[in-house]
C-alpha cells in the first residue's frame, strides 16, 4: 500500500497537499514495484488529459507509464525454464538479458532466432494474475486524491469501470487474419513455439509510439489519425472484436512506410450482434443530432431504463451529444480545438448521482479504448473527416448484417 506522509513545504500552493513531491515519488515507485491492474489503470490515466485527473497525478501517472520495474535476471530465467524447458535456449540464437520495456503485466526482451529472424519476447511477471484484486483496492484509494472518482464510489462498480482485466497468457495475440488485407495496419507474426501461457514471442517491430508523432506533418498526422479512428469503427461494427488497451505505445508509426504496428492484444473482447446493432444506432442519432433516438436508442441498448428522471436523461442525451460531434461535423473535425473532456466532466456529478442502473458490461472497455482514440487526436492536433467515415461503415454494417436498420422497440 502506498504510504503518504503529511503535507511539506515542497507541495505547491493552491494543489492537493497530499500529492507533496514525497508523496507522488513514493506513488511513482509502488505503482511500478506492484504492476499489475494497478500499473495497467496507472498507465490508463497516463494519456488522460487536465480535465479528468489533475496536472500533479497526471505527471506522476506519466512517469509510471515509462518506469516500470523489471524482474531480475533470476527470476526471468526461472519463468523460462517453467514455460518453454530447460533447453530453452537452443530455440534462440540470443535473448538479451535486459528488457527493453517493462509494461504492466510483464517485461520485453530483444532476441533473435536462428533464422535470423528479429523477436520481441514478452514474459509474464510471476503472481500478477494473483495480485489484480488488491492492487484495485490500493489504486482507488489513490484516485480518491484526484477528480478521477467520486468521493464514495461503489468499488466493484469503479474496479469494472477502469476495465481492469488481466489477459490471458500474458498477453499473448489471437490469430488475427482480420487485418491481414489492411495496408496501414500490420500485426507482427506470432512465434507459436515460444508462446505460453506466460511467454509471448513475436516478431520484432519497429516505429515510434502515437505520442511521439506530435512533430510530424499536420497531413501525416491527420492520416495516422484517420485510419486510427477507421480501425476503431472496423473493429467494433465489423470484427465485433476490439483491443481494448489505448495505450499509446501499443501503435508503433513507421515512417519509412507509413503504416502503424500493432502489439498486445491481451485486452481484447468480442462483441454480440445485439449489442451493435444498438450501439451503432446511438452513434448515428448523434451524428443526425436526433436527441429522441439517441435516447430511445440507448433506452434499446439498456444503457438507461426509461424511468429516469428528466435531469438524467438530458444530461445523458447531452453526454452522447458532445461524444458524436466528431461524427456530426460536415467537413474535417479539428480534435485539437475542442473541449470534450472538460464538457464531459461537467456532466458527471449529474450521471453518477440519477443513474438508476449500471451501464452495459461491454461498455466500460469500449468507451475506454474510443476515449484512447479520441484522446490520441486530440494530443496529434488532428483534423479528420469523422463523418463520411462513420456513413461509409454505417451502410456496409447493415448491408453486411441485416436487410435495414433495427426500428426503436417501444
Amino acid at each position: 500500500m502506498v504510504i503518504l506522509s503529511s503535507p511539506e513545504d515542497g507541495s505547491r500552493p493552491g494543489s492537493n497537499p497530499f500529492l507533496s513531491e514525497a508523496n507522488a515519488e513514493r506513488i511513482v515507485q509502488t505503482l511500478c514495484t506492484v504492476r499489475g491492474a494497478a500499473l495497467k489503470v496507472g498507465q490508463m490515466l497516463s494519456i488522460q488529459d487536465n480535465s479528468l485527473i489533475s496536472p500533479q497525478l497526471q505527471h506522476i501517472f506519466e512517469r509510471v507509464r515509462q518506469s516500470a520495474d523489471f524482474m531480475p535476471r533470476w527470476q526471468m530465467l526461472r519463468v523460462l525454464e517453467e514455460e518453454l524447458g530447460r533447453d530453452w535456449q537452443t530455440k534462440v540464437a540470443f535473448l538479451e538479458e535486459v528488457p527493453f520495456a517493462a509494461a504492466s503485466i510483464g517485461q520485453v526482451h530483444q532476441g533473435m532466432l536462428r533464422n535470423g529472424t528479429e523477436v520481441a519476447v514478452k514474459i509474464q511477471y510471476p503472481g500478477v494474475a494473483q495480485s489484480i484484486q488488491s492492487d484495485v483496492q490500493n489504486l482507488l484509494a489513490v484516485l480518491k486524491m484526484s477528480t478521477a472518482l467520486p468521493e464514495e464510489p461503489a468499488e466493484p462498480a469503479a474496479g469494472a469501470g477502469l476495465g481492469v482485466r488481466l489477459p490471458s497468457g500474458g498477453g499473448v495475440c489471437p490469430e488475427l487474419p482480420l487485418l491481414t488485407d489492411d495496408p496501414f495496419f500490420r500485426v507482427p507474426a506470432v512465434v507459436k513455439e515460444l508462446c505460453t501461457r506466460r511467454v509471448l514471442a513475436m516478431e520484432l517491430a519497429g516505429g515510434v509510439p502515437l505520442d511521439q508523432c506530435q512533430g510530424l506533418s499536420q497531413d501525416i498526422r491527420n492520416q495516422i489519425c484517420f485510419q486510427l479512428l477507421r480501425l476503431c469503427l472496423r473493429e467494433l461494427f465489423e470484427f465485433r472484436f476490439m483491443q481494448t488497451d489505448p495505450n499509446w505505445a501499443n501503435f508503433l508509426y513507421d515512417a519509412s512506410s507509413h503504416q502503424v504496428t500493432l502489439l498486445d492484444f491481451g485486452a481484447s473482447r468480442e462483441f454480440g450482434t445485439e449489442f451493435t446493432d444498438h450501439y451503432i444506432e446511438v452513434v448515428k442519432a448523434a451524428a443526425d443530432g436526433d436527441r429522441d433516438r439517441v435516447l430511445q436508442k440507448s433506452r434499446d441498448l439498456k444503457f438507461l431504463t426509461g424511468f429516469e428522471t428528466k435531469t438524467f436523461s438530458n444530461a445523458h442525451v447531452e453526454a452522447v451529444m458532445i461524444l458524436g460531434e466528431p461524427f456530426a461535423a460536415p467537413g474535417p473535425y479539428n480534435f485539437g480545438a475542442g473541449d470534450t473532456a472538460r464538457r464531459i466532466q461537467g456532466l458527471i456529478p449529474v450521471l453518477l448521482q440519477h443513474r438508476l442502473r449500471p451501464p452495459p458490461e461491454e461498455t466500460y472497455a469500449l468507451h475506454r479504448k474510443l476515449a484512447g482514440a479520441f484522446l490520441a487526436c486530440s494530443r496529434l492536433q488532428a483534423h479528420v473527416a469523422c463523418r463520411d467515415l462513420f456513413h461509409d461503415i454505417y451502410h456496409r454494417y447493415w448491408a453486411r448484417h441485416h436487410a435495414q436498420p433495427l426500428a426503436p422497440t417501444s
